[in-house]
């Protein structure tokens, strides 16, 4: 087992030392990788770099990864969550820059911090996307937007494991409305939409808004409609907008570890503002 990296000395001891949160972003042709690829990447990155990532016990031992509210294939992400925990302390801010260095492009590794008490999946409640459909005009696109939001219910259906399953698409949705300031920087007709939706069983995913958008208004893109993640945590109900899920971890980590968040440009607020820009090139 490879030794920690300077700078262990600042974590605690204990299991709370070793447990990290890590926020990832999947980007470009990696939104096609399925959630069992991105782990299997992930898994090989933590070889490379050496991480001290501690493995279950039994006689099939496997590293102890685990994944909250993973983004469908097909679409990018800019806040993918897993929590690590560690055979030994690390330094995050070392591992977040060697797991970065070690992923496949189009996987960033944007912040690492120390866990604390409770549960990451608990802190995600809700998720922002922003939605782009070629060949449709803002104008139509907003009255769409309008059809929709009008509605009591909108039943669509979608494959699933267990089957076809029909559930409402309309009552999860929190904010749907179309950026024509985004809109306008595209050289050909285009629509772009910003979408809050609140996670529910089963999690409505915003190619079931286009679905929607497409049953009650005919609003039908040219081509493939393409999907960001922008955010996903804790819903603020009085202001609509979604808070960092890796908050109280920060705040908590001020009086030990360091916490660094890498490529700052894409990364969502902190706290209370849910309104990010879109990373461009997804």
């Amino acid at each position: 087992m490879p030794p920690a990296l300077e700078g262990a000395d600042s974590l605690s001891n204990g299991n709370q030392g070793r447990r990290l949160r890590v926020r990832y972003a999947k980007r470009h042709r990696m939104r096609f990788a399925s959630h069992r690829d991105i782990a299997r990447a992930l898994e090989r990155a933590l070889r490379r770099a050496q991480v001290p990532v501690a493995f279950s016990a039994g006689f099939s031992p496997h590293p102890k990864i685990s994944y909250t509210g993973a983004a469908p294939t097909g679409v990018a992400s800019e806040a993918e969550y897993c929590e690590l925990t560690l055979a030994e302390p690390m330094d995050p801010e070392q591992l977040r820059a060697r797991l970065d260095e070690a992923m496949p492009e189009g996987i960033d590794i944007l912040t690492v911090v120390p866990a604390t008490a409770g549960g990451l999946a608990d802190r995600l409640e809700a998720s922002e996307w922003r939605i782009e459909l070629p060949g449709v005009d803002p104008d139509d696109a907003a009255a769409a937007v309008a059809a929709f939001l009008a509605a009591e219910r909108i039943e669509v259906e979608r494959l699933t494991k267990k089957g076809r399953r029909r559930f409402d698409a309309r009552s999860p949705v929190l904010r749907l409305d179309v950026d024509r300031r985004a809109a306008t920087e595209q050289q050909e007709t285009y629509a772009i939409l910003r979408l809050i939706v609140r996670h529910t069983i089963p999690v409505v995913r915003p190619d079931d808004v286009v679905t929607g958008l497409r049953q009650i208004a005919e609003l039908a893109p040219q081509s493939s409609t393409r999907m960001t993640r922008l955010a996903q945590g804790p819903l603020d109900e009085d202001s609509g907008t979604i808070a960092d899920p890796l908050a109280a971890d920060d705040a908590a980590s001020e009086t030990g570890a360091t916490v660094v968040s890498a490529h700052a440009g894409h990364a969502p607020a902190r706290p209370g503002s849910g309104n990010v820009s879109a990373p461009q090139g997804l």
